[in-house]
């Protein structure tokens, strides 16, 4: 990759969409003569990884320190080995060390060549001969990195095709799925920026099928655009979406705020919570569309049917019972698992159906405390909506996975959202409260399975600490008759009882 910048501002605006793509283990070598750039490049990428926007934070040139570190979202380690002796020395600055949790810039790379790593990236800088205020730039590395500077680049030209050519841009969140989100300003206006690449359809799990397909996930944003879209229609608080482009995933929208349901100490705001079940509740009561249409492309809600229903317990068969007895689950086993879900199901699947949001929890709703009614609910995740039980999010939200809510609050909450729904005869509240528990024991069956996947595929085990709080609130479900002997299986293969270590 080539590039020539004809001012030091634009070099900077590189350097910090640059930083956009950097991951822990990254090693950026930073090769040109003296006066070429690399501290300016440098500092650029740590000013961007701090937010620091203004120029505020002192990044001081490491040439006689020779390391200077930045525990920043992304640590960083910034070297300058121009005074070094010995390549050996190298191992006294820590860079190994730097690299396993964060990213290290490393200026005059060439007095320790043998000791870097192969896989770093290279960033070359020189003078541009026909003009001395411009810099050439030649970045070379491994071809996954190059792809990931490729996607921060391609955000950056999305933005200047829709009027925000100078926006600053900085890492928001990063979720357990392929999308990640950055705040961008510009001129005053903030905005979230998501960057969700089209889901790679993955190798065929059953029936030919990814599991994307069968678990109704969304593979690319026209499900996001299309479902929030609806929820405005119907006087409900998605962002307003600024610019998307459905191809390349990308969607600018509206910021609603950083207030959230829950306070400092993590614990839920019961006034909020109240507001979200209001919200539940409002929506419950409406007729919504199963076709819907965005910039031409038609999109029809999926059902949250048997298969979907399925795949996502059996997340718990695959990863969660080998991890706490030690070998995989027999076929009799799943068969009679399967059996036992399959009655379930269909229990739920006679009831009341809605637009079933999936993922409606503390960290998915922002709260608004100027607005009134439905208007303070702030809806954020709901690209994998589908139409199933008016029960499934309201099981998402009183048995949050991440966050303790207590009994009392729980009982409140639920006695809240019926009152509010008997208003109308055809409100089945016995029938509602079964599906609660048989969903309730869904979810948390289905993230059992999935926080074990966190720690095993995608070495994140600390989502294992939130695995007591869910088999808690198993107890709690399957302690209703119709759920019998469900709970009968998950005691005969210790789903309740087993502490899950990180690996």
């Amino acid at each position: 990759m080539q590039r020539t910048f004809p001012t030091e501002q634009a070099l900077t605006r590189f350097a910090a969409d640059f930083a956009m793509a950097l991951q822990p283990g990254d090693c950026i070598l930073l090769r040109g003569d003296l006066g070429a750039g690399k501290t300016t490049f440098a500092r650029a990428v740590i000013r961007a990884l701090a937010g620091d926007f203004e120029g505020l934070l002192e990044v001081p040139s490491p040439t006689f320190t020779l390391v200077q570190t930045y525990d920043l979202r992304l640590p960083v380690s910034h070297f300058d080995l121009y005074r070094l002796t010995d390549p050996d020395e190298l191992d006294e600055l820590c860079l190994w060390e730097a690299l396993s949790g964060g990213v290290a810039l490393v200026e005059w790379p060439q007095r320790a060549e043998a000791a870097l790593p192969g896989t770093g990236v290279t960033v070359a800088l020189d003078e541009n001969p026909a003009d001395p205020d411009s810099r050439d730039l030649v970045v070379d590395g491994p071809a996954e990195f190059i792809t990931r500077l490729d996607r921060s680049l391609a955000i950056r030209r999305f933005l200047e095709e829709h009027d925000w050519p100078t926006a600053q841009r900085m890492f928001l969140l990063g979720d357990a799925s392929t999308r990640a989100y950055e705040t961008v300003r510009s001129d005053g206006v903030t905005a979230i920026l998501m960057n969700a690449p089209r889901r790679p359809d993955g190798p065929p799990v059953r029936d030919g099928k990814p599991y994307s397909q069968i678990a109704h996930l969304a593979e690319d944003i026209l499900p996001f655009v299309a479902i929030g879209q609806a929820l405005k229609d119907k006087g409900f608080r998605a962002p307003k979406i600024h610019v998307f482009d459905l191809d390349a995933g990308f969607v600018l929208l509206e910021h609603l705020g950083g207030d959230g349901v829950l306070d400092a100490d993590r614990r839920p705001i019961s006034e909020r919570y109240e507001g979200g079940l209001d919200c539940l509740a409002a929506m419950h009561r409406l007729e919504w569309p199963r076709d819907m249409e965005v910039a031409g492309r038609a999109y029809q809600v999926p059902d949250f049917d048997l298969p979907a229903f399925q795949i996502e317990t059996e997340l718990l068969t695959d990863w969660y019972v080998p991890r706490v007895t030690g070998a995989p689950l027999s076929q009799d086993g799943l068969a009679a698992f399967r059996g036992l879900w399959t009655r379930l199901f269909n229990i739920v699947d006679a009831g009341e159906k809605t637009l079933l949001l999936r993922d409606f929890h503390s960290p998915n709703i922002i709260w608004d405390a100027a607005a009134e009614g439905v208007e303070r609910v702030g809806l954020i995740d709901f690209q994998d909506a589908m139409i199933g039980s008016t029960a499934y999010d309201v099981a998402s939200l009183l048995q949050d996975a991440r966050v303790d809510v207590p009994a009392d609050l729980r009982s409140r909450l639920l006695d809240r959202y019926c009152a509010l729904r008997a208003v109308s005869e055809a409100f089945d509240e016995a029938g509602f409260r079964l599906a609660f528990a048989i969903l309730a024991a869904q979810r948390a069956t289905k993230i059992l399975g999935i926080f074990v996947r966190l720690d095993e595929r995608d070495g994140k085990p600390g989502y294992l600490a939130h695995i007591p709080r869910l088999q808690a609130y198993l107890r709690e479900s399957l302690a209703h008759p119709p759920l019998a002997e469900l709970a009968d299986w998950y005691a005969e293969h210790g789903i309740l009882d087993a502490t899950v270590e990180p690996r």
